[in-house]
């Protein structure tokens, strides 16, 4: 069950490229982030008040760490994913997120001194392997013109590598959903002030608009779905299954970007893509079992 929750968290995922890459064309990244995160914590908020009953006191001890994890979700990764993904392509921004499982397993052993066993490295490698060779099929790029949103969508994977590996105990303490609730709302009260004093000339003119309509209809997408209920199915995995074995799925990224554009555009799967597709998953497979 745990499987095909973090299939379908992965399927939400993927749908969130092409979503950023169109709506900031319309709409700057600074102002995507902000109305995404208000989305995402009127979801949660809503739950919190049906569901109050259940809730646990916040220690005060676990404040510092819940601001931190605030502070890698929004603040970091959502601002250099939203943003480098309007100086890139949606597949390097895929492949990105694909390295995200090194950075975890990495911060595994740094961290916590945690023996990394050659079997799981196998599955790991496999599995970008995997996504390489989708990304390569889908238009990986390294242009010079794309260095910077490159480097940044990069650094949105290393900020959401920490915040799954520093989760786990959160969700410990908490639940999935609670958790991931105060993390979302610290996030979005650090952000606000940052909003607010971003040096950028950036109008707004697209909520109100011609098509204001469509970039409402995107922003709720990106914040209640992908964040809301994404991010909430994989806190609910990160509560079952080791931070590393949740972190390698995010190689199905490149594979399901590419079905849902083949479902949307009617573009046709490449061999290429077949060939790296079966590869990213049995490298997910691998490391599941190791």
């Amino acid at each position: 069950m745990i499987y095909l929750l973090l299939f379908i968290q992965q399927l939400i995922a993927s749908s969130t490229h092409l979503v950023a890459d169109d709506i900031t064309e319309k709409l700057h990244p600074i102002h995507v982030v902000l109305v995404r995160g208000i989305f995402t914590c009127a979801a949660f908020g809503l739950w919190f008040i049906i569901r109050r009953g259940t809730w646990k006191p916040v220690q005060r001890a676990d404040l510092s760490l819940i601001m931190m994890l605030g502070l890698l979700n929004i603040s970091i990764n959502q601002i250099f994913f939203i943003w480098g993904v309007k100086y890139t392509t949606a597949p390097n921004a895929s492949l990105a997120y694909a390295l995200t499982p090194v950075f975890v397993v990495f911060l595994a052993r740094l961290v916590y001194r945690q023996p990394v066993s050659m079997r799981k490295w196998i599955g790991v490698v496999t599995a970008i392997t995997g996504a390489v060779i989708v990304l390569n099929e889908r238009g990986l790029s390294v242009q010079a013109d794309q260095t910077l949103g490159n480097i940044m969508v990069l650094c949105a994977s290393m900020s959401w590598a920490a915040y799954t590996f520093y989760s786990s105990r959160l969700i410990e303490r908490y639940g999935a959903i609670q958790a991931i609730t105060l993390t979302f709302f610290s996030g979005l009260l650090l952000y606000i002030p940052m909003w607010l004093l971003m040096p950028v000339d950036a109008s707004m003119d697209a909520l109100a608009g011609a098509q204001a309509s469509s970039t409402w209809f995107q922003l709720f997408y990106l914040g209640v779905v992908t964040s809301g209920v994404g991010y909430g199915l994989w806190y609910v995995a990160l509560s079952k299954l080791p931070s590393s074995n949740v972190a390698v799925f995010n190689n199905l990224q490149p594979v399901l970007t590419s079905i849902l554009a083949l479902a949307l555009f009617g573009l046709e799967p490449s061999s290429g893509y077949v060939v790296g597709g079966v590869i990213a998953l049995i490298g997910v497979v691998i490391t599941q079992r190791s």
